[in-house]
């Protein structure tokens, strides 16, 4: 269904790109019109990414048209995007970290003195202007890296504002956001809106497409699917655009209960550290999901860092399978039996160069040791295996995971540890930054091995996911243990713990 506005800002027409025999996209599009907010949605691997490094100029198209404003372009580098009026701001903000505020807002446009001079006054005072626009009072004159990525994403909007971009792009903006600073940005984004520009809105996030967005269009396998006005399309509706097919939103089938008489696997007693987590008690039975919730900033992967040994406990008594652990490094608790997908997926879990084979491998060879290789007839088996077990799609067990999406990257990651039959399991935002179906097939994948019996620790900042998933939820807040509730409590009451009432 196509939706009529009176401006029509950007038009991307049948763009198409190859990458040797893969097809990322194939006669896709998207239409952006002025003052509105525009979602641009599909699973892992749809070609949301490969159409946004074409319209900023990452990458140049093997195939069909861009045009702004009515004039055709042909952007060949980021800056030539930025020239002609297209603004990108990433999850992982790419400015410098290392230079002042004014200096990356007015960056490759600063202010000239008469005689050839940079003039910092006049770029400070600009750098203030343009944030004050954004409701932002900060010191300029401070290096960017000092302030929370909530702050560097408005400073790199406030550098959209500044060379006066006609589109701005936000790709994943609210992944390591809190509830409020996501607020805040839609605040942003909707006087941005007001004023006239076009911003074109990724995310995983179904509620946040239908707190801010106008329109939204689909792409699935490279292709367009529709374009929707957001009011008209249900959110059933949009996830069988997504997959294909229709997906029950509610997500995994909560664990069977746990045996009254399941052994404990893991136990803590007043485990903190100084200025990381004040002491925290746990406890964790075999064939149980305990959910670890809370806001960012809580002291949830603070939690799992002393848990599987990346941080050192220095209070407290931490036992795994009844008996005490000292926990020096992470192989101590690998020999322990416990494994951990951490929350940076690309630059904690994966090794991209490597093939998926290489990588999932990786630390069952660790734990062998090197003198006890495995072989390569060894390493195809497993990792065969587990692209089998876990749905992983891929050309072969050879492709270099950084080519894969992130879904199925999160699963090799989640088969690496696998193969070492770990008896407790903690992973750190598992579904972070995937699209749907990869989080329902994660989700399901996670029950299954809680029925098998292992203890599964599932941090997530969705409380959904937290009430559907686990068994128990221990809440997280201000870097201490608020308390816990049955895993069927109520969304709001897990809410209301998360914000202390």
């Amino acid at each position: 269904m196509a939706v009529a506005s009176p401006e029509l800002v950007l038009q991307a027409q049948g763009l198409g790109k190859r990458y040797g025999a893969t097809v990322a996209l194939d006669d896709a599009g998207l239409r952006l019109h002025a003052g509105e907010v525009h979602a641009l949605m599909g699973q892992n691997g749809a070609g949301k990414s490969t159409l946004i490094r074409l319209l900023t100029g990452v990458e140049r198209a093997d195939a069909g048209r861009i045009v702004l404003d009515g004039r055709a372009i042909a952007p060949a580098t980021p800056l030539d995007a930025q020239r002609e009026g297209i603004s990108t701001v990433y999850q992982e903000v790419n400015l410098c970290p290392n230079l002042s505020v004014a200096e990356n807002i007015c960056a490759g446009r600063y202010p000239r003195r008469r005689w050839g001079g940079i003039d910092w006054g006049r770029a400070r005072e600009e750098a203030r202007a343009l944030l004050r626009e954004l409701h932002l009072e900060i010191d300029v004159d401070l290096p960017l890296g000092g302030y929370p990525v909530a702050v560097q994403q408005m400073v790199a909007i406030a550098r959209a504002l500044g060379v006066s971009a006609r589109v701005l792009i936000l790709d994943e903006p609210t992944s390591s956001l809190d509830e409020d600073e996501v607020r805040d940005l839609f605040r942003v984004m909707r006087r941005l809106r007001e004023r006239g520009m076009a911003i074109l809105f990724v995310t995983h996030f179904l509620d946040q497409v239908y707190a801010i967005c106008d329109r939204i269009t689909v792409l699935r396998n490279g292709r367009n699917v529709g374009e929707y006005a957001a009011a008209e399309l249900p959110q059933p509706a949009l996830v069988a655009a997504m997959v294909g097919r229709e997906v029950e939103l509610a997500g995994a089938h909560a664990a069977a209960p746990v045996a009254g008489n399941a052994p404990t696997l893991l136990e803590a007693e007043g485990i903190g550290a100084r200025n990381k987590l004040h002491p925290v008690d746990l406890r964790l039975r075999a064939g149980e999901i305990l959910g670890l919730g809370g806001l960012l900033g809580s002291g949830r992967t603070e939690l799992a860092r002393l848990l599987f040994g990346l941080d050192r406990v220095e209070q407290g008594t931490l036992r795994i399978a009844g008996s005490d652990a000292d926990l020096r490094h992470p192989a101590d608790a690998v020999r322990r039996g416990l494994a951990l997908c951490p929350e940076e997926r690309k630059t904690e879990g994966i090794v991209a160069e490597l093939s998926v084979r290489e990588n999932i491998v990786l630390a069952l060879q660790a734990r062998l040791g090197w003198r006890r290789r495995l072989s390569r007839t060894q390493q195809e088996s497993l990792a065969g295996r587990f692209v089998e077990l876990l749905g992983i799609r891929t050309a072969d067990i050879e492709t270099p995971v950084g080519a894969l999406s992130g879904g199925n990257q999160q699963k090799v990651v989640l088969a690496r540890w696998l193969a070492t039959e770990p008896k407790l399991l903690v992973l750190d935002e598992p579904t972070r930054g995937i699209d749907i179906a990869a989080k329902q097939e994660i989700m399901g994948e996670v029950v299954k091995l809680a029925r098998q019996g292992m203890a599964v620790l599932f941090v997530s900042a969705e409380i959904d996911e937290l009430t559907r998933l686990c068994d128990r939820i221990a809440v997280m807040r201000e870097r201490r243990k608020a308390g816990e509730l049955p895993g069927d409590a109520d969304g709001a009451r897990v809410l209301a713990m998360i914000a202390g009432h």
